[in-house]
């Protein structure tokens, strides 16, 4: 029986490791150590033990290291790795844990070695440290957010308990008129007419009698010392939430911007009859405490070196979160397709025996496309060639398929800008859909011309 072809060594100079919350299993190769050496060490998670870690590596001459992404374990060992010169590759954890027999610390970590050693294994995604930075405090800001919504639930079922039905009465408990009358209430006022002087005058939901009346509740002690509790929650969210917006500011300042090589392929060209770059949409500050207070837009326009808040249903905040996401650099990805493939916005592609098991979209969990599944609904009631393209899509696929489509849409034309720095040019509605007409028609006259039939033109009646 001839022997198994061995694989060829991609990186001879490859680590792996096997990261836990107590220790960590390396792994390194055999010809790197002493003969009587064993060739795998565990360390401890402490700051000395990393560093104690990182010096054996370099010892062994280690230049690149496999490792799995779990939890939040990995990132002080990556940022020592990155620090010391040793290029970082983080795996997937899905892509491993069919492997069977191979279910100890100490057998991962040999298996990672010898994979990557073979250069079998795709490191995931992960944006340069200032990206990183970034990335960090745009997470916490929405943590903060989701606190702050917990908080605001808070208030409007104390004021439920109550039968003071506020939450009906104006759009949002948090907005202007909410927080003016819940405050009032908390000072002591009871008095619903003197509450409704408290509205602001955009608050139209209600008229002032229906507001009036819904203002009358039995005030129980119990329930408005909760009130109070949840009102002073939300306040200091609302601080840490400005404050985290006043550190961002400031990390963005240090953004360093790529420098990338232009891709050489052209960029695509816009269709005849594309209209001029939309009109720039005035900076209107969001909620109190919670929304941007200030305009961030030329900033950003600065780093991203285009404006995508031009890009319809994408605002600052939507670029700020797609930014700290993706970073910059688009040749990170292949092609479009690769980089929709990363998002989760391309079909499945189960084939077996030719026969295709099954095309839907496989689960990922990635904010930019949270995002930009997000905003579909928005861009799909606009009169833009989106909107147009998302109401095909949702008689065709349902609510989901649509917004999964546009969302694609979207995807390409981040990608598309931020490649080529090149503004974005919106295409008239109308255009777009006598193009979809010309294209359906030819195909509609192909297929009566199979069938042996000719399309007659119905003449206008009148």
């Amino acid at each position: 029986m001839r022997p198994a072809a061995k694989l060829p060594v991609i990186n001879p100079h490859a680590a792996g490791i096997d990261i836990g919350s107590v220790e960590h299993w390396v792994c390194v190769p055999e010809d790197a150590v002493l003969e009587r050496e064993s060739n795998v060490r565990a360390f401890g998670a402490f700051t000395r033990d990393l560093d104690q870690l990182v010096e054996w590596l370099q010892e062994c001459g280690v230049k690149t290291v496999a490792m799995e992404s779990t939890g939040v374990f990995w990132i002080a060992l990556a940022q020592k790795l990155e620090a010391a010169g040793i290029e970082v590759v983080l795996v997937n954890a899905k892509h491993l844990k069919y492997v069977p027999g191979r279910k100890t610390d100490l057998k991962d970590c040999q298996w990672l070695q010898q994979l990557h050693s073979y250069g079998l294994l795709n490191g995931s995604f992960r944006p340069t440290q200032d990206i990183c930075a970034l990335r960090s405090l745009m997470r916490h800001r929405e943590n903060l957010g989701h606190s702050a919504g917990r908080a605001v639930q808070h208030m409007q079922q104390a004021l439920q308990q109550m039968n003071v039905h506020l939450h009906h009465a104006v759009s949002d408990l948090d907005g202007q008129t909410g927080l003016r009358i819940v405050d009032a209430i908390l000072a002591g006022q009871r008095d619903p007419k003197k509450l409704v002087e408290l509205r602001d005058e955009k608050c139209h939901k209600t008229t002032p009698e229906e507001l009036e009346a819904a203002l009358v509740g039995d005030w129980r002690a119990e329930h408005l010392f909760v009130l109070k509790q949840a009102r002073e929650t939300y306040q200091h969210l609302a601080d840490q939430i400005q404050g985290c917006d006043r550190e961002i500011e400031r990390t963005l300042a240090l953004v360093v911007i790529p420098e990338v090589t232009p891709p050489q392929e052209p960029a695509p060209k816009n269709p005849p009859g594309a209209e001029k770059p939309r009109k720039k949409k005035a900076f209107k500050p969001g909620k109190a405490g919670t929304g941007l207070q200030k305009d961030l837009g030329p900033e950003l326009q600065r780093i991203c070196g285009v404006d995508l808040t031009q890009i319809i249903g994408l605002n600052v905040l939507g670029v700020l979160i797609i930014l700290s996401e993706i970073g910059l650099d688009m040749s990170r990805w292949r092609s479009v397709k690769a980089f929709c493939s990363w998002l989760g916005l391309c079909p499945g592609n189960k084939i077996s025996g030719g026969k295709v098991l099954s095309s839907r979209t496989p689960p990922v969990v990635n904010r930019v496309a949270i995002l930009l599944r997000a905003v579909a609904p928005a861009v799909g009631r606009s009169d833009t060639w989106l909107g147009s393209f998302h109401r095909r899509m949702r008689a065709r696929l349902g609510p989901a398929g649509a917004n999964t489509a546009t969302a694609r849409k979207l995807a390409v034309l981040i990608y598309h800008l931020l490649k080529y720095k090149e503004d974005y040019i919106d295409v008239d509605r109308l255009i777009y859909e006598e193009k979809l007409h010309r294209i359906r028609l030819s195909r509609v006259t192909k297929q009566a011309a199979e069938l042996g039939y000719e399309l007659v033109k119905r003449p206008m009646a009148g």
